[in-house]
Protein backbone atom coordinates (compact mmCIF):
# COMPACT_ATOMS: atom_id res chain seq x y z
CA UNK A 1 0.00 0.00 0.00
CA UNK A 2 1.19 3.49 -0.87
CA UNK A 3 0.51 5.57 2.24
CA UNK A 4 1.72 9.05 3.06
CA UNK A 5 1.62 10.46 6.56
CA UNK A 6 -0.52 13.58 6.36
CA UNK A 7 1.41 16.17 8.37
CA UNK A 8 -1.27 18.75 7.56
CA UNK A 9 -3.90 16.63 9.30
CA UNK A 10 -1.63 15.87 12.27
CA UNK A 11 -0.90 19.57 12.71
CA UNK A 12 -4.58 20.49 12.53
CA UNK A 13 -5.50 17.83 15.10
CA UNK A 14 -2.82 19.08 17.51
CA UNK A 15 -3.85 22.72 17.01
CA UNK A 16 -7.52 21.83 17.50
CA UNK A 17 -6.74 20.06 20.79
CA UNK A 18 -4.85 23.12 22.06
CA UNK A 19 -7.71 25.45 21.16
CA UNK A 20 -10.32 23.10 22.60
CA UNK A 21 -8.43 22.91 25.88
CA UNK A 22 -8.20 26.70 26.02
CA UNK A 23 -11.90 27.17 25.21
CA UNK A 24 -12.85 24.46 27.71
CA UNK A 25 -10.88 26.16 30.51
CA UNK A 26 -12.26 29.61 29.67
CA UNK A 27 -15.80 28.23 29.59
CA UNK A 28 -15.38 26.58 33.00
CA UNK A 29 -13.77 29.73 34.42
CA UNK A 30 -16.68 31.90 33.31
CA UNK A 31 -19.22 29.52 34.83
CA UNK A 32 -17.30 29.50 38.12
CA UNK A 33 -17.04 33.32 38.04
CA UNK A 34 -20.82 33.51 37.62
CA UNK A 35 -21.28 31.76 40.95
CA UNK A 36 -21.82 28.15 39.92
CA UNK A 37 -20.13 25.72 42.35
CA UNK A 38 -16.54 25.18 41.19
CA UNK A 39 -16.33 21.64 42.56
CA UNK A 40 -19.54 20.68 40.76
CA UNK A 41 -18.28 22.13 37.45
CA UNK A 42 -14.88 20.41 37.72
CA UNK A 43 -16.44 17.04 38.64
CA UNK A 44 -18.88 17.28 35.75
CA UNK A 45 -16.13 18.35 33.31
CA UNK A 46 -13.80 15.51 34.35
CA UNK A 47 -16.63 13.00 34.38
CA UNK A 48 -17.84 14.02 30.94
CA UNK A 49 -14.27 13.93 29.64
CA UNK A 50 -13.84 10.34 30.83
CA UNK A 51 -17.20 9.37 29.37
CA UNK A 52 -16.24 10.87 26.01
CA UNK A 53 -12.90 9.07 25.96
CA UNK A 54 -14.03 5.61 27.05
CA UNK A 55 -17.59 5.56 25.69
CA UNK A 56 -17.48 7.86 22.63
CA UNK A 57 -18.11 4.94 20.27
CA UNK A 58 -21.12 3.74 22.29
CA UNK A 59 -22.56 7.28 22.43
CA UNK A 60 -22.33 7.67 18.64
CA UNK A 61 -23.82 4.21 18.05
CA UNK A 62 -26.68 4.98 20.42
CA UNK A 63 -27.31 8.34 18.74
CA UNK A 64 -27.39 6.84 15.25
CA UNK A 65 -29.20 3.64 16.15
CA UNK A 66 -26.38 1.47 14.78
CA UNK A 67 -26.11 -2.15 15.95
CA UNK A 68 -22.85 -4.10 16.32
CA UNK A 69 -22.97 -7.27 14.22
CA UNK A 70 -21.20 -10.54 14.96
CA UNK A 71 -18.86 -12.39 12.59
CA UNK A 72 -21.60 -14.72 11.38
CA UNK A 73 -23.77 -11.77 10.32
CA UNK A 74 -23.04 -10.22 6.93
CA UNK A 75 -19.96 -12.46 6.38
CA UNK A 76 -19.06 -10.77 3.08
CA UNK A 77 -18.95 -7.38 4.79
CA UNK A 78 -16.69 -8.79 7.50
CA UNK A 79 -14.34 -10.33 4.90
CA UNK A 80 -14.12 -7.05 2.99
CA UNK A 81 -13.27 -5.06 6.11
CA UNK A 82 -10.73 -7.68 7.20
CA UNK A 83 -8.97 -7.57 3.81
CA UNK A 84 -8.87 -3.77 3.82
CA UNK A 85 -7.49 -3.73 7.36
CA UNK A 86 -4.73 -6.11 6.31
CA UNK A 87 -3.75 -3.69 3.54
CA UNK A 88 -4.05 -0.63 5.78
CA UNK A 89 -2.11 -2.38 8.57
CA UNK A 90 -4.60 -1.62 11.33
CA UNK A 91 -6.61 -3.90 13.65
CA UNK A 92 -10.02 -4.96 12.40
CA UNK A 93 -12.66 -2.73 14.00
CA UNK A 94 -16.07 -3.83 15.14
CA UNK A 95 -18.73 -3.51 12.46
CA UNK A 96 -22.19 -2.03 12.90
CA UNK A 97 -25.31 -1.81 10.74
CA UNK A 98 -27.93 0.96 10.71
CA UNK A 99 -31.42 0.43 9.34
CA UNK A 100 -31.97 3.63 7.37
CA UNK A 101 -33.15 4.79 3.94
CA UNK A 102 -30.18 7.17 3.99
CA UNK A 103 -27.11 5.65 2.26
CA UNK A 104 -24.22 6.48 4.55
CA UNK A 105 -21.30 5.24 6.64
CA UNK A 106 -19.15 6.44 9.51
CA UNK A 107 -16.31 5.44 11.83
CA UNK A 108 -16.05 6.12 15.54
CA UNK A 109 -13.88 5.14 18.51
CA UNK A 110 -10.98 6.57 20.50
CA UNK A 111 -8.18 4.60 18.77
CA UNK A 112 -7.53 1.94 16.11
CA UNK A 113 -7.83 -0.71 18.83
CA UNK A 114 -11.25 0.60 19.92
CA UNK A 115 -12.86 1.54 16.61
CA UNK A 116 -16.22 0.85 15.00
CA UNK A 117 -17.12 1.15 11.32
CA UNK A 118 -20.83 1.43 10.57
CA UNK A 119 -22.81 1.34 7.36
CA UNK A 120 -26.50 1.65 6.60
CA UNK A 121 -28.40 -1.18 4.97
CA UNK A 122 -29.34 1.16 2.13
CA UNK A 123 -25.73 1.97 1.22
CA UNK A 124 -25.05 -1.73 0.74
CA UNK A 125 -28.04 -1.90 -1.60
CA UNK A 126 -27.00 1.28 -3.44
CA UNK A 127 -23.32 0.62 -4.16
CA UNK A 128 -21.59 -2.14 -6.07
CA UNK A 129 -18.80 -4.18 -4.51
CA UNK A 130 -15.91 -1.90 -5.52
CA UNK A 131 -17.78 1.24 -4.45
CA UNK A 132 -18.68 -0.20 -1.05
CA UNK A 133 -15.08 -1.31 -0.60
CA UNK A 134 -13.95 2.26 -1.34
CA UNK A 135 -16.38 3.68 1.24
CA UNK A 136 -15.19 1.21 3.86
CA UNK A 137 -11.59 2.13 3.04
CA UNK A 138 -12.50 5.80 3.57
CA UNK A 139 -13.81 5.02 7.06
CA UNK A 140 -10.76 2.89 7.85
CA UNK A 141 -8.56 5.80 6.75
CA UNK A 142 -10.23 7.87 9.48
CA UNK A 143 -9.27 5.13 11.94
CA UNK A 144 -5.67 5.02 10.68
CA UNK A 145 -5.44 8.82 10.79
CA UNK A 146 -6.66 8.86 14.42
CA UNK A 147 -8.90 11.87 13.82
CA UNK A 148 -12.17 10.55 15.25
CA UNK A 149 -11.69 11.29 18.96
CA UNK A 150 -10.89 14.95 18.28
CA UNK A 151 -14.17 15.37 16.39
CA UNK A 152 -16.09 13.68 19.20
CA UNK A 153 -14.67 16.01 21.86
CA UNK A 154 -15.24 19.14 19.76
CA UNK A 155 -18.80 18.02 19.05
CA UNK A 156 -19.47 17.39 22.73
CA UNK A 157 -18.24 20.87 23.72
CA UNK A 158 -20.48 22.42 21.06
CA UNK A 159 -23.41 20.34 22.33
CA UNK A 160 -22.95 21.52 25.94
CA UNK A 161 -22.69 25.15 24.82
CA UNK A 162 -25.81 24.69 22.71
CA UNK A 163 -27.73 23.32 25.70
CA UNK A 164 -26.82 26.37 27.79
CA UNK A 165 -27.75 28.68 24.92
CA UNK A 166 -31.15 27.05 24.62
CA UNK A 167 -31.88 27.33 28.35
CA UNK A 168 -30.30 30.60 29.46
CA UNK A 169 -33.36 32.72 28.59
CA UNK A 170 -35.64 30.44 30.62
CA UNK A 171 -33.21 30.52 33.56
CA UNK A 172 -32.78 34.31 33.44
CA UNK A 173 -36.55 34.87 33.50
CA UNK A 174 -37.36 32.48 36.36
CA UNK A 175 -34.25 33.16 38.43
CA UNK A 176 -34.45 36.91 39.00
CA UNK A 177 -31.62 37.02 41.52
CA UNK A 178 -29.11 35.58 39.07
CA UNK A 179 -30.86 36.48 35.83
CA UNK A 180 -28.01 38.73 34.69
CA UNK A 181 -25.47 35.98 35.35
CA UNK A 182 -27.41 33.53 33.21
CA UNK A 183 -27.60 36.05 30.37
CA UNK A 184 -23.81 36.39 30.51
CA UNK A 185 -23.50 32.60 30.59
CA UNK A 186 -25.74 32.38 27.54
CA UNK A 187 -23.62 34.90 25.63
CA UNK A 188 -20.41 33.06 26.56
CA UNK A 189 -22.01 29.76 25.57
CA UNK A 190 -22.92 31.24 22.18
CA UNK A 191 -19.30 32.31 21.64
CA UNK A 192 -18.02 28.88 22.71
CA UNK A 193 -20.53 27.17 20.40
CA UNK A 194 -19.38 29.24 17.43
CA UNK A 195 -15.69 28.58 18.17
CA UNK A 196 -16.20 24.83 18.70
CA UNK A 197 -18.31 24.61 15.54
CA UNK A 198 -15.73 26.49 13.49
CA UNK A 199 -12.99 24.22 14.81
CA UNK A 200 -15.06 21.17 13.86
CA UNK A 201 -15.69 22.58 10.40
CA UNK A 202 -12.04 23.37 9.74
CA UNK A 203 -10.79 19.99 10.93
CA UNK A 204 -13.66 17.96 9.50
CA UNK A 205 -13.35 19.34 5.99
CA UNK A 206 -9.63 18.64 5.87
CA UNK A 207 -9.97 15.19 7.42
CA UNK A 208 -12.49 14.23 4.74
CA UNK A 209 -9.94 15.11 2.06
CA UNK A 210 -7.34 13.06 3.97
CA UNK A 211 -9.67 10.06 4.32
CA UNK A 212 -10.56 10.22 0.62
CA UNK A 213 -6.84 10.14 -0.23
CA UNK A 214 -6.31 7.33 2.27
CA UNK A 215 -9.10 5.26 0.70
CA UNK A 216 -7.51 5.73 -2.72
CA UNK A 217 -4.13 4.57 -1.37
CA UNK A 218 -5.68 1.52 0.30
CA UNK A 219 -7.77 0.35 -2.68
CA UNK A 220 -5.65 1.92 -5.46
CA UNK A 221 -8.99 2.69 -7.08
CA UNK A 222 -9.94 6.36 -6.59
CA UNK A 223 -12.55 6.08 -9.36
CA UNK A 224 -14.56 3.66 -7.21
CA UNK A 225 -14.78 6.24 -4.41
CA UNK A 226 -15.67 9.00 -6.87
CA UNK A 227 -18.51 6.86 -8.18
CA UNK A 228 -19.64 5.99 -4.64
CA UNK A 229 -19.68 9.64 -3.51
CA UNK A 230 -21.72 10.63 -6.56
CA UNK A 231 -24.25 7.83 -5.98
CA UNK A 232 -24.61 8.57 -2.27
CA UNK A 233 -24.96 12.31 -2.86
CA UNK A 234 -27.53 11.78 -5.62
CA UNK A 235 -29.65 9.45 -3.53
CA UNK A 236 -29.36 11.62 -0.41
CA UNK A 237 -31.46 14.30 -2.11
CA UNK A 238 -34.32 11.78 -2.33
CA UNK A 239 -34.21 10.85 1.35
CA UNK A 240 -37.16 12.38 3.29
CA UNK A 241 -36.34 15.72 4.90
CA UNK A 242 -37.42 14.43 8.32
CA UNK A 243 -34.93 11.54 8.09
CA UNK A 244 -32.08 13.86 7.13
CA UNK A 245 -32.99 16.33 9.87
CA UNK A 246 -32.94 13.54 12.48
CA UNK A 247 -29.46 12.47 11.34
CA UNK A 248 -27.87 15.94 11.21
CA UNK A 249 -26.45 15.66 14.72
CA UNK A 250 -23.94 13.05 13.52
CA UNK A 251 -23.02 14.79 10.27
CA UNK A 252 -19.38 15.25 11.27
CA UNK A 253 -18.97 11.46 11.20
CA UNK A 254 -20.82 10.57 7.99
CA UNK A 255 -19.06 10.19 4.65
CA UNK A 256 -21.73 12.46 3.10
CA UNK A 257 -23.59 14.89 5.40
CA UNK A 258 -27.35 14.66 5.85
CA UNK A 259 -28.50 18.27 5.38
CA UNK A 260 -32.19 19.00 5.53
CA UNK A 261 -31.89 22.67 4.53
CA UNK A 262 -33.90 23.69 7.59
CA UNK A 263 -31.10 24.11 10.13
CA UNK A 264 -27.73 25.69 10.72
CA UNK A 265 -26.13 22.49 9.39
CA UNK A 266 -26.63 23.92 5.91
CA UNK A 267 -24.45 26.92 6.85
CA UNK A 268 -21.90 25.16 9.05
CA UNK A 269 -21.13 22.24 6.74
CA UNK A 270 -18.68 19.70 8.10
CA UNK A 271 -17.71 18.44 4.64
CA UNK A 272 -16.08 19.99 1.58
CA UNK A 273 -18.13 20.30 -1.59
CA UNK A 274 -18.49 17.10 -3.61
CA UNK A 275 -16.78 18.75 -6.60
CA UNK A 276 -13.72 19.56 -4.47
CA UNK A 277 -13.55 15.99 -3.18
CA UNK A 278 -13.67 14.63 -6.71
CA UNK A 279 -10.90 17.02 -7.78
CA UNK A 280 -8.83 15.81 -4.84
CA UNK A 281 -9.35 12.18 -5.83
CA UNK A 282 -8.49 12.89 -9.46
CA UNK A 283 -5.14 14.28 -8.31
CA UNK A 284 -4.54 11.12 -6.28
CA UNK A 285 -5.41 9.05 -9.35
CA UNK A 286 -2.71 10.85 -11.33
CA UNK A 287 -0.27 10.32 -8.47
CA UNK A 288 -1.01 6.59 -8.26
CA UNK A 289 -0.60 6.20 -12.02
CA UNK A 290 2.66 8.11 -11.92
CA UNK A 291 1.66 11.02 -14.15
Amino acid sequence: MKWKRDTGLSGRIFFTWILLLFVYLVFMGVLIALGLPSVFIIVIAVGMGLVQYFFSDKLVLMTTGARIIENDEYPELHRTVENLCSIAQIPKPRIAIMQSPMPNAFATGRSPNHAVVAVTDSIMATLNRNELEAVLAHELAHVKNRDILTMTVAGFLAMIASMIMNNFLFASIFNREQGGAWIIAGIVAAVVWVIATLLMMALSRYREFAADRGAAYITEDPDALISALQKISGKMDRVPVQTRAAAEGANAFYIIPAISGKSLAALFSTHPALEKRIENLEKVREEIRGY
